[in-house]
């Protein structure tokens, strides 16, 4: 983790889902949070950043937000980027991070095939911690890991955004096959 202050820029916008804060620096994206209201995104996006001064975003900022709502209500196929992701954690989060990023929209993976496919089949305590550490919601697709028996279990925020999420790209999978 980067322990050198830096400025992070963020932005807030309404979805069907609550409240979504996009946060970047250097032309990245740093974070999509989803949350009720800003003022405990901000402070999420705090606590995960511990580092940062945060800076309210301008208008500069808006088609990469606008992108990051619209995929909430219609998340077909990879998330579009408007801009890379930095993806900030231990390397075993970023390998997680990275395997995540691999499950097409409208599939789900358990917490135990997840650990296999990064080669650690017994680090499954690990990559369910990685899932719940991860800053980039819906752009690492978090959300389509399910336990072994197929249940939904935790969410970072919240079981029914994941719930809704899997249902909308179950939707249109279908609808595109």
């Amino acid at each position: 983790m980067n322990s050198v202050p830096y400025s992070l820029y963020y932005r807030f916008g309404h979805c069907s889902m609550g409240g979504l804060m996009l946060a970047e620096a250097d032309g990245h994206l740093h974070a999509i949070l989803l949350g009720d209201d800003k003022a405990s995104l901000l402070a999420d996006l705090q606590q995960r950043f511990p580092n940062a001064t945060l800076h309210e975003g301008d208008e500069s900022m808006d088609l990469a937000l606008q992108t990051a709502l619209a995929y909430v209500d219609q998340p077909r196929g990879a998330f579009p980027l408007s801009k890379p992701l930095r993806l900030r954690g231990t390397a075993l989060q970023c390998e997680v991070w990275h395997a995540l990023s691999e499950v097409p929209a409208g599939s789900t993976i358990s917490y135990a095939e997840l650990a296999r496919r990064i080669g650690r089949p017994r680090a499954v305590r690990a990559v369910a911690a990685a899932c719940a550490a991860n800053p980039l919601a819906i752009a690492v697709p978090c959300h389509r890991v399910l336990r072994s028996d197929g249940d939904i279990s935790g969410y970072r925020w919240g079981v029914e955004r994941k719930r809704q999420l899997l249902a909308r790209e179950q939707e249109l999978a279908a609808v595109i096959a």
